[in-house]
């Protein structure tokens, strides 16, 4: 099934997931879908193995956790973020370190505090790698952190590479 991309998210200079000054980090890229899901793309490397060849579970659920987390910027607007309550992973096949990776993410259900949300990892070949849900709290930035926006770098960081249409 295609999806048309509706709009890139900002990334960041030092997360671990979004930072692209993170020497060790995932640089991935979150690009906003017409379904109201969050897809990110990334590449995992050597730096980010459990077994030689194999993605770390703890890489695996932290992408899951942030790409969930983005789908409440789609919802509730750039300036409420979700900070994570919980956060369970279903680990189904081994993730390589040598292709291009997407994650999906989405909102699925909330109250007034807090919204729930799940995700996959998917191989290149569409299979369902890794399961993650989560509960996350809605907190505007400047009751999480003091967040500087030009002192983080968080902007679009446009690629050649970014999609109009996905097929997924």
């Amino acid at each position: 099934m295609s999806q048309r991309v509706i709009r890139k998210q900002p990334n960041s200079r030092m997360c671990l997931v979004c930072g692209m000054k993170n020497l060790l980090g995932l640089k991935a890229f979150f690009y906003e879908l017409e379904n109201g899901d969050v897809l990110a793309i990334f590449h995992p490397r050597e730096e980010h193995q459990s077994y030689p060849g194999r993605m770390h579970g703890g890489i695996a659920s932290a992408i899951l956790d942030e790409t969930i987390g983005r789908a409440g910027m789609i919802k509730y607007g750039e300036d409420m973020w979700g900070v994570t309550l919980e956060f369970h992973t279903r680990f189904r096949k081994p993730i390589p370190l040598d292709a291009e990776l997407r994650v999906l993410g989405r909102v699925t259900g909330e109250n007034k505090r807090a919204f729930v949300g799940s995700g996959e990892i998917l191989l290149s070949d569409g299979t369902v790698a890794v399961e993650g849900k989560g509960r996350f709290l809605k907190l505007p930035i400047d009751k999480i952190s003091d967040f500087d926006v030009e002192k983080e770098e968080w902007r679009i960081v446009r690629s050649t590479n970014d999609p109009r249409e996905v097929d997924l």
